[in-house]
């Protein structure tokens, strides 16, 4: 302390902006600085984990324009952070971590103007360039489904925890779009190429369990307690435990009789993710309990593997991204934002191959006929 004393001076900001300017566009994210802890449960005293949680729940955490401004600047605050020794990037809820953009917002806006698109998937690049870009070490504490973008920025971070009823994957072909805000790069390196073709392409959703057995994640914890004890996924058969909390080396989805016990199992019981605060919590205290200048060097070399295929495809990325805004993507924004359970939210994907290959031209009109129920 007295070492410490002798060496205060005055620091210079090396932020942005200042706090008053960031906090009138911050609306949709929170920022808070919690306490770090010692390996004993004590406050190690003037020491932090920065959270930055997305708050949106009603639309399932998915990230608005003026949200993906608050990201950027929320993650190059916790990087400058002096006292900050990790971030947690969270969401609000138990239902979602983050669905991927706002779909209304895309829909009713981005929809047919590529040139405004350009601009904003120039944001995007940005926020997942601030997460891999971050000085401090990026845990995705994963409170709930990770799916499309949600999926991206959660792969850019440096650890992933999840409560073990989390989904994760991509929706970019089935709703007009390709998962190249991150996905086509950060995929085949974390999990292969096969298991990449299945997620980017297919859009086949992984359960926290198999997300665990493939590489995606640090840790899972289970989140549901049935008359007052936690429970493992009851929706996914579980072959194999490694431990009393749901880590496991192999686990798919139940089907037929399972499948309906294990949801009437799911509706008795109560989600608590105290478990998964607690996990994340000991990774911050594993964290603080290293030379910091090593852990960030560490990290940024581990990182380079995922920076090196991101900055060599974002730019061509977003110009392609922008351009799709006048074809499919316009087609499969507003068939999601227009359609319900009913007639559904996906586009009549064999009408419109029918379509292309008798020379249909991308138009106003063809693009209303491909909307759910259009036909009836």
């Amino acid at each position: 302390m007295d070492a410490l004393a002798e060496n205060s001076f005055e620091f210079r900001p090396h932020d942005l902006v200042p706090d008053a300017a960031r906090e009138a566009i911050s609306d949709g994210v929170l920022y808070e600085k919690r306490p770090a802890r010692r390996a004993d449960g004590s406050v190690a005293e003037g020491l932090y984990n920065a959270w930055i949680s997305l708050n949106n729940p009603s639309q399932f955490n998915s990230y608005t324009t003026a949200m993906t401004k608050a990201v950027i600047l929320a993650f190059r605050k916790a990087s400058n952070a002096r006292d900050v020794n990790a971030v947690v990037f969270t969401a609000v809820g138990d239902k979602a971590f983050c669905t991927g953009g706002n779909t209304k917002e895309y829909a009713e806006y981005y929809a047919g103007r590529p040139q405004e698109y350009r601009q904003y998937m120039r944001l995007f690049n940005d926020m997942v360039s601030s997460i891999l870009g971050c000085d401090k070490p990026v845990i995705c504490r994963v409170n709930g489904m990770r799916i499309g973008g949600g999926q991206e920025i959660g792969m850019a971070c440096d650890f992933s925890v999840a409560q073990d009823l989390a989904r994760f994957g991509q929706a970019g072909p089935k709703h007009g779009s390709a998962p190249i805000g991150g996905s086509t790069d950060f995929l085949p390196v974390m999990l292969g190429y096969e298991q990449a073709m299945i997620s980017g392409v297919l859009c086949e959703p992984f359960s926290a369990h198999k997300a665990y057995r493939l590489g995606l994640l640090t840790d899972i914890v289970p989140a549901l307690k049935v008359d007052g004890e936690y429970v493992p996924n009851p929706l996914v058969q579980i072959d194999r435990m490694t431990d009393d909390w749901g880590r496991i080396v192999h686990g798919e989805a139940k089907t037929g009789e399972a499948l309906a016990a294990g949801k009437a199992l799911l509706a008795k019981g109560e989600m608590d993710l105290s478990l998964l605060d607690e996990r994340v919590e000991e990774l911050c205290t594993k964290l603080l309990l290293t030379f910091p200048d090593c852990t960030t060097k560490t990290i940024e070399e581990i990182r380079k593997f995922k920076l090196e295929t991101w900055n060599r495809n974002k730019e061509d990325s977003r110009a392609w991204l922008s351009l799709n805004m006048m074809t499919e993507a316009r087609a499969g924004f507003r068939a999601f934002n227009e359609g319900n359970k009913e007639v559904g939210r996906e586009v009549d994907f064999v009408g419109l191959r029918q379509a292309l290959a008798g020379g249909a031209k991308w138009t106003g009109q063809f693009t209303n006929s491909l909307m759910p129920g259009a036909g009836e």
